[in-house]
């Protein structure tokens, strides 16, 4: 099996209400010769952002006291860690000016995720979308009006990991496909039965469009050909592990 990684250059500059589906389906039908079967269209936060209208002006930000002394002590921006604080469902770390706060269902990530590289104005930050999942299906059910096959949707996002140093795009909304895939029962090429295998699909397919989708490469969305993966109604929250399994916390 071989698969091909087809960026999808030259959007527009996207702005809060522009029509991203239609976007997304004129570069698909330009730049990967319409959808084919089993195509992955992974598509980073930012732009589902910006188009959701996810776009804060930092000098509107009033900071919590909190905030406030947090950023004095570390040197940060009072508005940047405000924001974070606001964003989060909880608040794991808070100390050695690192902020690691759970957001959404349950994603964990630096300061909620909070972004403010390649903004159209100064003092301008990002916010992860609501709902990550939901944007995902609106983006599909919207393709699936312009494009035969509708292909799956990944967004994704550049995060930490516990294990290991470095960032990459991981998957925190999906539609239209199993995100984790269970091997457990299942054998190996040596016929050991499997007992803890689970993969993370939408992950790796995030992380294969990441290598195309670099902060000054101009490549928003990637259209991912040739995997097999299984159509489902997959949500990108599966992949959050439960607290009582969480031996980070």
């Amino acid at each position: 099996m071989s698969i091909e990684l087809i960026p999808l250059p030259g959007l527009p500059s996207i702005v809060p209400g522009d029509d991203l589906v239609a976007m997304l389906a004129d570069a698909i039908e330009q730049s990967a010769g319409g959808a084919h079967a089993d195509d992955v269209v992974v598509v980073c936060q930012k732009i589902v952002s910006k188009a959701e209208g996810r776009i804060v002006k930092l000098a509107d930000v009033e900071p919590r006291e909190e905030a406030i002394r947090f950023a004095e002590t570390y040197e940060k921006d009072p508005a940047v860690v405000e924001l974070a604080l606001a964003e989060s469902i909880e608040v794991l770390r808070m100390v050695d000016g690192h902020l690691i706060t759970a957001t959404g269902p349950g994603f964990i990530c630096a300061n909620s995720g909070l972004d403010r590289s390649n903004q159209h104005g100064e003092g301008q930050a990002t916010l992860l979308p609501l709902d990550s999942d939901a944007s995902a299906e609106r983006l599909r059910a919207g393709l699936a009006k312009r494009l035969t096959p509708t292909p799956a949707i990944v967004v994704s996002d550049t995060f930490g990991r516990p294990w290991r140093m470095g960032q990459l795009d991981v998957a925190i909304g999906a539609a239209g496909l199993a995100v984790l895939d269970d091997h457990e029962g299942s054998t190996d090429w040596a016929g050991r039965t499997l007992e803890h295998t689970l993969i993370a699909v939408a992950d790796q397919l995030a992380a294969a469009a990441g290598l195309l989708m670099g902060k000054a490469d101009g490549v928003p969305a990637v259209v991912v050909r040739g995997f097999s993966y299984t159509p489902a109604g997959g949500r990108a929250a599966e992949l959050v592990r439960p607290k009582d399994q969480d031996m980070f916390r």
